[in-house]
């Protein structure tokens, strides 16, 4: 059925018979009460209680857009994926943008890191992205990651965000020093999801025809240049307009004002891994370009908006475990739970059957598997054998992986990385705090002395503190006059 058939013609019930009457009820006589034979009432009432899915746990507060994957640059040297395979070929791409901690109620103009998530709808299968507006985040394990986005959530006793919760995490988990001092600097709101930067965040293997392996890093630069919020514009901006992000990016792109990122990836020889100075599989560290600099891959632009934001936005799905071939996983802690975790979310959330939609299957080849029934299972393998192998012509196995193996050793346990010659939970943030300029770097202090003055207990306060004076003493030094000055 296409879109003009389902929105034009005699409205009908959702089995498709005529409804000859929707603005009364059916009633025992004038008056009288309802009858539980008016099946079409019963209906619309049913189908309304049931219209919200479970929003997603984290990165509920979204927006999306379609757009074009342009390739600009010739890397088929370090990646045999096929949509990279010439310049100028063009890949049509699904982006979210979404902040973290909100729910779906929440206001767009917050201190928050950004979700930017891709779906490229490749002819080798859906290729997705998901990344951040930051280049690191604030743990390195996704064992922790429960208990981080459980002191972003609500208190279970207050019912609200608590600045103790916050801290007090942050406070015992130093390898959040580096994302903290992004997030409350002034990169920390950005103006808009046009203006503002997007990266992979963590690290991926790329491999070549030849089955040559290569770590690398996303970098998706705005074309629209970076523009940020301060703490008292996003107080303003939120309370006046809390739909300001989602507003911004539909009309820029029903304006014909279509938003654009140049695409960088750094490359690293599989063999430099191993005696980097940072472990590079450390979701809280950076690589200096001074060590890998940025390649040009390509450019994004979106220009189509979705027609329907539950269908498309609400609906859509994205896993970091959508590879296709000659992109792959690292050892990367945190992506290998995701791996598992975003999955699993949208088989909860959506269902089973989520990449059967419209948005998420594949749009230039077919997804061909002995996936079979479950909710909302819409038939497409019709009578087709459903197990595998057989010798009925169904789908076989390539014989060839996605991506080149890794190898390891040792003996399994719960111990951490093993530590690389600069590895510390402090120096990039330290380096990141030298790198401001004054202003930048009072607005910092401002931020951070804001939401640590909200904390009840000296000692969260002075824990969190301490981390901040370990990256850079300066850092916690004007911290801890600026909270004192705050708290009397």
């Amino acid at each position: 059925m296409t879109t003009q058939d389902a929105t034009t013609g005699p409205l009908t019930t959702e089995a498709g018979a005529p409804v000859a009457d929707n603005q009364n009820s059916q009633a025992a006589g004038v008056g009288g009460p309802v009858l539980v034979q008016d099946q079409h009432l019963l209906e619309k009432l049913a189908h309304f209680n049931r219209e919200r899915i479970p929003e997603r746990i984290v990165h509920a507060r979204g927006a999306g857009a379609y757009g074009t994957f342009t390739v600009t640059a010739d890397l088929t040297r370090y990646t045999r994926a096929h949509f990279l395979s010439e310049v100028g070929k063009e890949t049509e791409v699904f982006a979210r943008f979404s902040t973290v901690a909100g729910n779906l109620g929440s206001a767009d103009a917050v201190r928050d890191p950004r979700g930017f998530a891709l779906k490229f709808y490749t002819e080798e299968g859906n290729y997705d992205l998901v990344g951040n507006n930051t280049p690191v985040f604030f743990i390195k394990d996704a064992l922790k990651f429960p208990d981080f986005i459980h002191t972003q959530k609500r208190d279970p006793y207050t019912g609200s965000q608590e600045a103790d919760n916050v801290f007090d995490f942050w406070g015992l988990s130093p390898e959040s020093t580096h994302q903290v001092t992004w997030l409350f600097g002034d990169r920390g709101i950005p103006a808009s999801y046009r203006h503002m930067n997007g990266f992979g965040s963590h690290t991926f293997q790329w491999s070549n025809a030849d089955g040559e392996s290569f770590w690398v890093k996303y970098h998706f630069k705005t074309d629209q240049g970076i523009k940020n919020l301060t703490e008292s514009e996003a107080a303003v901006l939120a309370g006046e307009d809390p739909d300001s992000h989602q507003r911004d990016l539909r009309e820029s792109i029903d304006s014909g004002d279509f938003p654009s990122w140049t695409v960088y990836v750094q490359v690293m020889p599989a063999a430099d891994a191993a005696n980097y100075r940072f472990n590079p599989f450390d979701l809280t560290k950076i690589w200096p370009h001074a060590d890998y600099p940025l390649i040009e891959l390509g450019r994004m632009e979106l220009n189509r908006n979705p027609q329907n934001i539950f269908a498309e936005v609400e609906q859509s799905i994205f896993s970091p475990a959508h590879f296709v071939p000659g992109i792959g996983p690292s050892p990367d802690k945190m992506l290998q739970g995701r791996l598992f975790g975003y999955g699993d979310a949208h088989r909860y959330r959506v269902g089973i059957n989520a990449d059967h939609l419209p948005v998420n299957r594949p749009h230039v080849t077919e997804a061909r598997t002995y996936g079979r029934d479950g909710f909302l299972y819409d038939g497409r393998h019709a009578g087709a054998k459903n197990y595998e192998p057989n010798s009925f012509g169904g789908p076989a196995q390539t014989n060839r992986p996605l991506w080149e193996p890794v190898t390891v050793s040792g003996v399994t346990d719960t111990s951490e990385a093993p530590a690389h010659a600069e590895d510390d939970d402090f120096v990039q943030a330290g380096n990141l705090y030298r790198m401001m300029t004054e202003d930048e770097k009072e607005r910092l202090i401002n931020n951070l002395a804001g939401a640590l003055s909200g904390v009840t207990r000296d000692d969260i306060a002075q824990r969190a503190i301490e981390n901040f004076r370990k990256a850079d003493a300066d850092y916690g030094k004007r911290l801890e006059a600026a909270v004192q000055a705050l708290r009397g």
